[in-house]
């Protein structure tokens, strides 16, 4: 397959935009294609910027056509595939946020679809995200973790309370759920044992539940 040029988005996009009532010129200033409304020379100019695929690059010139105008559009090849279709999808979130419009191409036929307009992104927060990340703030014991390190090392609330688990039973042998929650302030200790995520925990009997091999080697390398 050739490599495709950037120079092939362009006449699909003017065609486009004249279309639709704009006078169109590439290579105007820093920018690869400028549009103005035909007879309104006071009005917004519509900014487009092509390239053969998203790249930081491509972003970083359209937030700086942004100085220019407001209306700033960028321009790429259809995407090809489910997976390609995920990546372009993911783009465009990308793009809103940065109140930047999105173009694609399709380059067999010159068909132009706009994906999204350059209008300023205002995003919903979760609350039930929100909670959840409070939740977990407050319940961390201390800071265990430096920011930026790997997601399978990080020691959770949950993990803490395990461990604290894990060390009351190492140091008073077998015993109930209820007892174990109560002496760690661990509230949910009997299904966090029964679950036993981690497997460090062997249930004994109805309710009891002791430490395992595994437990002991995690109490070794992650001692409270």
């Amino acid at each position: 397959m050739s490599r495709i040029a950037e120079t092939e988005l362009y006449g699909p996009v003017k065609a486009y935009l004249v279309a639709r009532g704009y006078e169109v010129k590439g290579e105007v200033g820093a920018a690869d294609v400028v549009a103005v409304t035909r007879g309104d020379p006071g009005a917004e100019p519509l900014i487009v910027e092509l390239k053969t695929g998203f790249s930081l690059t491509l972003l970083q010139q359209a937030v700086a056509r942004q100085a220019v105008s407001d209306l700033v559009y960028v321009a790429v090849p259809r995407w090809a595939g489910k997976s390609g279709w995920r990546t372009f999808k993911g783009n465009v979130g990308l793009c809103k946020r940065l109140g930047v419009g999105v173009m694609s191409v399709r380059l067999k036929d010159g068909h132009v679809q706009v994906h999204c307009d350059p209008v300023p992104f205002r995003p919903r927060k979760s609350k039930t995200k929100r909670a959840a990340l409070l939740k977990e703030f407050d319940a961390r014991e201390g800071d265990p973790n430096a920011g930026g390190m790997a997601r399978e090392t990080i020691v959770t609330a949950y993990r803490q309370g395990a461990l604290r688990m894990a060390a009351y039973l190492e140091a008073n042998g077998p015993a109930k759920g209820a007892v174990v929650a109560k002496e760690t302030g661990v509230v949910r200790a009997t299904l966090m044992m029964r679950d036993n995520h981690y497997g460090w925990f062997e249930k004994v009997s109805l309710g009891v539940y002791t430490l395992s091999e595994a437990g002991r080697v995690a109490l070794e390398r992650e001692p409270l």
